[in-house]
């Protein structure tokens, strides 16, 4: 195989590819599956808009029917207590990360605007914090969700 072996693996479009940047979400463990779901896509949904690069190209299937473009990387989903929650969200806070919030406040809400006052109502220290959202270098983002473990 000599050369060729490896100009094929070196340009191979399926190979993996390791980013510099990673994009987690914290969940709280007490949320029941549709809280969690709910929150992370809400979470997520903020990130593309503040970092429009980790947003790829718009997708196509083989009939040409278009769909809309996703991140460019894979989104890590971690799960935490609602201590280590505090503590991620002091230190992505002191890291000056790129941040989205979801608090316990937020499933009373209906509507944008009612979530946005619900967070402007609570002091950053006293938020009761059921989610977070991160982006960032991949050894900052592991320092702010240390203690996390990967959601089963």
């Amino acid at each position: 195989m000599g050369g060729l072996g490896r100009l094929v693996a070196m340009t191979d479009d399926n190979a993996p590819v390791r980013f510099d940047t990673k994009i987690a979400v914290l969940l709280r463990d007490d949320l029941e599956t549709w809280q969690r779901l709910n929150v992370t896509a809400f979470l997520v949904s903020g990130l593309g808009t503040e970092v429009p690069e980790l947003i790829g190209e718009p997708y196509a299937d083989a009939d040409d029917t278009p769909y809309l473009p996703m991140f460019r990387q894979p989104v890590l989903v971690f799960t935490g207590s609602k201590e280590l929650l505090s503590t991620a969200h002091g230190r992505a806070v002191g890291r000056g990360a790129t941040l989205a919030v979801f608090t316990s406040d937020l499933f009373a809400t209906g509507h944008d605007k009612a979530n946005r006052a619900a967070v402007r109502a609570v002091p950053r220290d006293s938020m009761d914090l059921v989610g977070l959202a991160v982006h960032g270098p991949r050894n900052g983002v592991d320092k702010i969700l240390k203690g996390a473990s990967m959601h089963p």
